[in-house]
């Protein structure tokens, strides 16, 4: 079974993650996932694909098509091109509205498990301690303020572990980002010298003639 303190702590990482790459962004990954699976939208989808590649075609074939020396041939891709294109309409506002209800549910499960129990879990486990403190290591005046707001004074309540995850992560993500944009800004300056080299080229042969002269 999950400790609570795990739980705790992967509710805090998820809702950061969530807020870091934007719920737009997760949303797509999920949905190219689920497109990935062996459903009907996933059927659909393909078969979107293959209509839209057969529709580029005939459209082509339309374009390079003269209605004047070519009617005959003109008026039968036409009529394929306006077959197409309707049937492209109708699965799009399918597509569209598969999307929508995926992006709705998705959309409510994160809210559940992220901000949902960011309320529920502080306030279902209030009364119980996450673990125990050393028996005289801290004041009373700390021991009640990690207890707050109902747990046992001498223990940390679940809002005080809340509270320690939600630094510690944001902690480690600033740290990744700064060593991240340390290495990407020495990587970039190793490139510029190299470049400012490959531009500024070598000096032309009656310049150093004249160089040497002078010296």
């Amino acid at each position: 079974m999950l400790s609570l303190l795990l739980l705790v702590f992967l509710v805090e990482l998820g809702a950061h993650l969530v807020n870091t790459f934007g719920a737009a962004t997760i949303n797509s990954l999920l949905w190219n996932l689920y497109l990935a699976l062996p459903t009907q939208t996933s059927k659909q989808a393909a078969e979107q694909k293959k209509l839209q590649k057969e529709y580029l075609t005939i459209r082509r074939d339309l374009n390079a098509t003269s209605s004047q020396d070519q009617f005959a041939k003109w008026a039968k891709l036409r009529r394929q091109h306006d077959k197409l294109l309707e049937q492209l309409e109708k699965m799009k506002s399918s597509h569209d509205a598969s999307k929508a209800n995926f992006d709705r549910t998705v959309n409510i499960l994160r809210w559940l498990c992220t901000t949902g129990l960011k309320f529920v879990l502080p306030f279902w486990y209030a009364k119980q301690p996450m673990f125990w403190l050393p028996q005289g290591w801290f004041p009373y005046y700390v021991e009640w303020i990690l207890s707050f707001p109902r747990a046992p004074v001498g223990s940390v309540s679940i809002a005080s572990w809340q509270t320690a995850c939600t630094g510690v992560v944001q902690l480690v993500s600033d740290t990744i980002a700064a060593i991240l944009g340390l290495v990407l800004g020495a990587k970039m300056a190793q490139k510029q010298p190299a470049k400012a080299t490959v531009e500024k080229g070598p000096i032309p042969t009656s310049r150093e003639a004249r160089n040497k002269k002078d010296s």
